[in-house]
């Protein structure tokens, strides 16, 4: 495969290598970047060739239009298209990806500047630089449609913020600001958002200049010392997501996610 292949990319995960940084941007703007299959499976591979590609020095993830990521797509559009995804393909390949982002042995830049949502907070807290505007929110609405974090939202949240505001977060899918996210060490950083993308240029480009090798050595430490646990709650999360996703409690919930209604679980 050559280097303008593995970064082709396609029309939902636009794809680009500049000067050393690679940029992947969703690219479903409509539907707020919900995420697919093929797009975490794109975003993947992408990052499994960068991996070993001397041109990558550091990526820039973000979202097009008004925010970084709804979280996977439950939406009618998403369930009612020629193939839809299946709920286990989109968690393997969401999986897949939040792994590729935390293992790329260069820096990963998230930009975060609207909201982000479900597998989509997994997928930005898996960068190691997480860029916001005062704009941008964060929301794990997981257990909003009876479901559960995945995408190593458990690990990867509470290495941030702790047990107590983790499981806040998570248990009573609680809306957060880009500053409260700061506050509480969810973030690297909020930005007025017209200086955003000033402060992420000047970031990419300090990375970039950066030495490579003390960065790869850096993240590695960083990831180890504080992810010990990611792959157990991948694993931990898929055994129960799986199991939720076949209950009348997750189709009430997708429902009335659709239906623009407050759910009636019966447990169940």
């Amino acid at each position: 495969m050559t280097t303008i292949d593995a970064y082709a990319g396609i029309p939902e995960l636009t794809v680009s290598l500049d000067g050393g940084l690679l940029t992947a941007t969703l690219n479903r703007p409509d539907s707020l970047n919900s995420l697919n299959a093929a797009m975490l499976r794109t975003l993947a591979d992408v990052l499994t060739h960068a991996a070993d590609d001397p041109a990558v020095r550091v990526v820039r993830l973000s979202g097009a239009g008004r925010g970084f990521s709804s979280g996977a797509g439950i939406s009618a559009e998403d369930q009612s298209s020629h193939r839809p995804d299946t709920p286990d393909e989109v968690l393997a390949e969401a999986n897949r990806a939040v792994r590729s982002v935390v293992n790329l042995p260069k820096p990963v830049v998230a930009v975060v500047h609207g909201p982000v949502a479900g597998v989509g907070v997994s997928l930005a807290l898996a960068a190691d630089i997480v860029l916001a505007s005062e704009k941008a929110f964060f929301l794990l609405a997981f257990t909003k449609i009876g479901l559960m974090p995945d995408g190593g939202a458990s690990a990867l949240v509470a290495a941030s913020i702790g047990r107590a505001r983790a499981m806040k977060m998570a248990l009573l899918a609680e809306r957060i600001s880009a500053v409260e996210a700061f506050d509480s060490g969810l973030i690297s950083a909020v930005y007025p958002a017209d200086e955003l993308e000033a402060e992420v240029t000047a970031v990419i480009g300090k990375l970039a200049s950066g030495p490579a090798v003390a960065l790869r050595k850096t993240k590695q430490a960083i990831n180890a010392a504080t992810l010990t646990e990611l792959d157990a709650a991948i694993g931990r999360e898929s055994e129960g997501q799986l199991i939720l996703l076949g209950t009348d409690d997750f189709r009430e919930g997708t429902k009335a996610f659709q239906e623009h209604r407050s759910p009636t679980f019966t447990d169940s």
